[in-house]
């Protein structure tokens, strides 16, 4: 038995088509934002064991559903306008990485507020080739199926590797930022274990941590929905309490801001390419739009608004808090005002938030997998205890690498600048190949190397500052 329990989670990536977890499909959030309006899959109902999986249907687009037996009709139901469209992409775009872009901007300078911008127009530009990707094959629903579109298996399998490995990293990340403002939020809260050598902000994490574990064991997606609204809800507070802070707060931006530090460019170009990461969720919308056509004119609606609301944040954090600004903008606001206080609640509570949205539609794909021989009690252990696993080996790494901005500039570097810039240009470039002008493959291949070399850089500078601040934490606790 547990030889087959093996392999059905060597099949977790799902390389069937028929089978590929399209987590696009069944979050209707991205870790960067919330989804208003993008409907969630059946997911449910793959976990009915009286039902056959429909993990590539949404109940958009389904017309009915009897005796088990889904039947689709291609664009039944997708009637989301472009006002719909607009709000759900920025709604997946604002989120953990609005932290820290005031930091960014004062370690790199003013000047690199038009990388910020520059990455904006580029992923804009991305967003717009997946859409021409889609329209190449109207079968593929999600990016992991344009990835195979264009280069097979091979493609379906890079893809879905780099999907889970933001998740989990970007999870890591949620968990730092929930480290770090909750024990600002909770200051002079003590808490003591005699048996267990943590501190109290390490128990105060723990607690709200295991607070939030048994969500990773509901069965039915739906059940979870509101977390979603939950999360758009805490970015928007803290993204409003920043311009409260100088308005009712009395801090003045009198800060002078540098002009360029160029060695500091690598490191704050993760942070920056994280903070527009949304395109895993962005064939969906296309999905779901009405008139697909307009895909183009959203996605450059929508980082235009993204982008500007980014810089002028960027802009207003660093000349209010200067030098002094922490990687994490609501730790830098005056702990005694009230909008600090709601800012960091927000931001305590965004992550338990994001667990079970992010970590059940992992699990239910892998009890989906599982062998037919084993029973349903039997999955639902280990599909629980794997969510459990998951997220408490989340819980340890953020305790051990308690780094914020190192680990998001990693998590952009490593991960999110293939995922919004290189893989999109390949698999267009792929895909249109003798289709396109040809000054349009030198521009695409043209930004799969910069890319590439942005990410490399970018990998490297903030590994070494993550190395470099754990061994200076080993030194001061040995």
């Amino acid at each position: 038995m547990w030889k087959k329990i093996s392999k059905s989670m060597r099949n977790l990536l799902c390389l069937q088509p028929n089978r590929l977890l399209h987590r696009n499909e069944v979050v209707n959030e991205t870790l960067h934002g919330a989804n208003l309006d993008v409907q969630w899959v059946s997911s449910h109902v793959c976990s009915e064991e009286s039902k056959p999986c429909m993990c590539n249907h949404s109940f958009k687009n389904l017309e009915s559903v009897e005796n088990g037996i889904a039947i689709e009709h291609s664009h039944v139901g997708a009637n989301g306008s472009f006002a719909h469209a607009v709000i759900n992409m920025i709604g997946m775009l604002i989120g953990l990485g609005q932290l820290s872009t005031p930091y960014a901007l004062e370690r790199g300078g003013w000047v690199s507020a038009f990388l910020l911008i520059g990455l904006g127009i580029i992923c804009a530009y991305t967003s717009h080739l997946l859409g021409k990707c889609l329209d190449k094959n109207p079968k593929s629903k999600s990016f992991t199926d344009i990835g195979q579109h264009a280069f097979g298996t091979k493609g379906r399998v890079l893809a879905a590797t780099f999907i889970y490995l933001e998740i989990f990293m970007a999870l890591v990340s949620y968990t730092i930022s929930l480290h770090d403002n909750l024990i600002t939020a909770l200051s002079g809260m003590q808490i003591k274990v005699p048996w267990a050598k943590l501190s109290s902000s390490q128990l105060l994490t723990m607690m709200a941590v295991l607070i939030a574990l048994p969500s990773v064991w509901l069965r039915n997606l739906s059940s979870i929905s509101f977390l979603s609204s939950a999360g758009i809800l805490m970015s928007l507070l803290i993204f409003i309490s920043v311009p409260c802070t100088s308005i009712f707060g009395g801090v003045k931006p009198n800060h002078k801001i540098p002009v360029l530090q160029l060695r500091n460019i690598p490191a704050i170009s993760g942070l920056y390419i994280f903070s527009y990461a949304g395109h895993i969720v962005f064939p969906n919308l296309y999905k779901e739009m009405k008139d697909p056509s307009r895909f183009t004119k959203v996605s450059i609606v929508s980082f235009t608004i993204v982008t500007a609301l980014y810089t002028v944040l960027a802009f207003l954090g660093a000349k209010l808090f200067g030098p002094e600004v922490n990687p994490q903008i609501t730790l830098s606001m005056p702990p005694h005002l009230l909008v600090t206080k709601i800012a960091l609640w927000a931001t305590v509570l965004t992550p338990m938030t994001k667990y079970a949205l992010e970590i059940v539609p992992f699990a239910i794909q892998l009890e989906y997998n599982l062998p037919a021989s084993v029973s349903s009690k039997l999955k639902m252990i280990i599909r629980g205890c794997v969510g459990s696993f998951l997220l408490l080996l989340i819980l340890a790494l953020a305790l051990s690498v308690p780094y914020f901005e190192y680990v998001l500039s990693l998590t952009g570097s490593l991960v999110s600048i293939a995922i919004c810039v290189i893989f999109p240009c390949a698999f267009h470039t792929k895909i249109c190949w003798g289709q396109i002008s040809k000054p349009l493959i030198i521009l695409n291949l043209t930004l799969v190397a910069f890319g590439s070399l942005l990410g490399v850089f970018g990998t490297v500078s903030s590994s070494k500052l993550l190395v470099q601040s754990l061994r200076r934490r080993a030194h001061h606790s040995a």
